[in-house]
């Protein structure tokens, strides 16, 4: 089968975490024998940032690490659909995508009533914090929407947004999200020949600042327990204002800045624990959506401690996957049980990792994929018939 997916961009991650996941979808499609094509705007501000900071060079790490991902980056004014998806039998349009973009391509679909099946991807929190952005949508000509989590689902319902919604959350891609071979040795697919590496810190957390959606969570789920267990903390992340910066270093803190998503593997092995600290909008509005960033630590297995977020969807073993604190004290708490308690440690992290192998690879993502588009029945005039599943996989 033809994929094409019209994304912001899978060359940079800089403050995108959903290159983390299509990165991954993409990969598995791939390997398991389909075509992709991944479109991407040659103006996309993760790009531009990222080149600000760190020049043309940068762009080509991500296609190291990710062969199977070539995108072709267009000008938004010489777009032509009709070339773009030409042959394709499944398209996905994420919802970083203009909406003039998302309406040029919904307007495709009618007008040549083309046989592919055509999904809008939702995988951020407007649909509860900036309804009046995803009303600019106009998604008239898709089969349905993708959101990432039941919450997104159930607003896009509600609202009428499209005409069909179902939950694909993200997933792990552990092809590159894995213990690290170097990482210490410990019950966690450590080979004989592996050679431990010392570690070099306490704690890591690895997220960007954003819009003071999460400042006084990070100060005290992060900040001030690093600060007062006087542990070896490290951040890595961008879009820190200085007001940001001087507070990491006065909380003993040291700042890493941009750390590609592929690299995350050999930071973790280095530390003896991450945090999570859920942005406000996610625990208050969007119960069940965890983010990348939780799929990404269990699977390298590393031991886990999360602020609270309501896990609606069942994805975890909350206490057993990963460790929660609701304050800071718990939080302190539970740094110094894996400070003093390897075993603890391994076991955490052992049973982290285990449930991101048995449900959350982008391989189950896709598997799920697949289902969604065998469920597709009430289709356009015109459009493909269903397909058995197995022809998918």
């Amino acid at each position: 089968m033809r994929f094409v997916f019209f994304c912001h961009s899978l060359l940079s991650d800089w403050n995108h975490g959903n290159a983390h996941f299509l990165r991954g979808i993409v990969s598995e499609l791939v390997e398991r024998g389909h075509r992709v094509t991944v479109l991407e705007p040659f103006d996309a501000w993760s790009v531009q940032n990222l080149v600000h900071d760190h020049g043309e060079a940068s762009l080509a790490l991500a296609l190291e690490h990710y062969p199977a991902v070539e995108p072709r980056r267009y000008d938004r004014a010489n777009l032509d659909l009709d070339e773009a998806l030409d042959g394709a039998d499944v398209v996905v349009v994420h919802e970083w995508s203009t909406p003039d973009l998302v309406a040029r391509i919904g307007a495709h679909r009618k007008r040549t009533r083309s046989r592919y099946t055509l999904l809008f991807h939702d995988t951020h929190h407007r649909s509860v914090t900036a309804p009046e952005e995803m009303d600019a949508y106009d998604l008239s000509g898709y089969d349905g929407v993708l959101a990432f989590g039941e919450a997104v689902r159930d607003v896009h319902e509600r609202e009428g947004w499209g005409r069909r919604a179902w939950v694909w959350h993200e997933g792990a891609d552990v092809r590159v999200f894995k213990p690290n071979p170097l990482m210490p040795a410990s019950d966690l697919e450590v080979g004989p020949e592996s050679k431990p590496i010392p570690m070099r810190g306490d704690v890591v957390w690895i997220g960007n600042w954003g819009d003071d959606e999460r400042t006084c969570e990070l100060r005290e789920l992060f900040l001030e327990p690093a600060r007062d267990l006087r542990l070896l903390a490290k951040v890595f992340g961008v879009r820190y204002p200085d007001v940001a910066l001087e507070e990491l270093a006065a909380c003993g803190v040291s700042y890493g800045g941009w750390l590609p998503n592929f690299h995350v593997p050999r930071i973790f092995a280095a530390y003896k624990m991450t945090v999570h600290v859920p942005r406000r909008p996610y625990v208050e509005q969007l119960p069940g959506v965890p983010t990348i960033r939780v799929f990404e630590a269990l699977a390298c297995g590393i031991p886990l401690v999360s602020g609270y977020w309501r896990d609606t969807d069942g994805l975890f073993r909350s206490g057993v996957d990963y460790l929660v604190a609701k304050n800071g004290s718990e939080m302190r708490a539970h740094m110094r049980t894996l400070l003093s308690d390897p075993d603890a440690c391994h076991e955490l992290a052992a049973r982290g990792r285990e449930s991101i192998l048995a449900r959350h690879t982008c391989a189950h993502r896709v598997d799920e994929l697949f289902a969604i588009l065998d469920s597709i029945g009430d289709r356009a005039p015109g459009s493909r018939p269903n397909v058995p599943l197995g022809v998918f996989l």
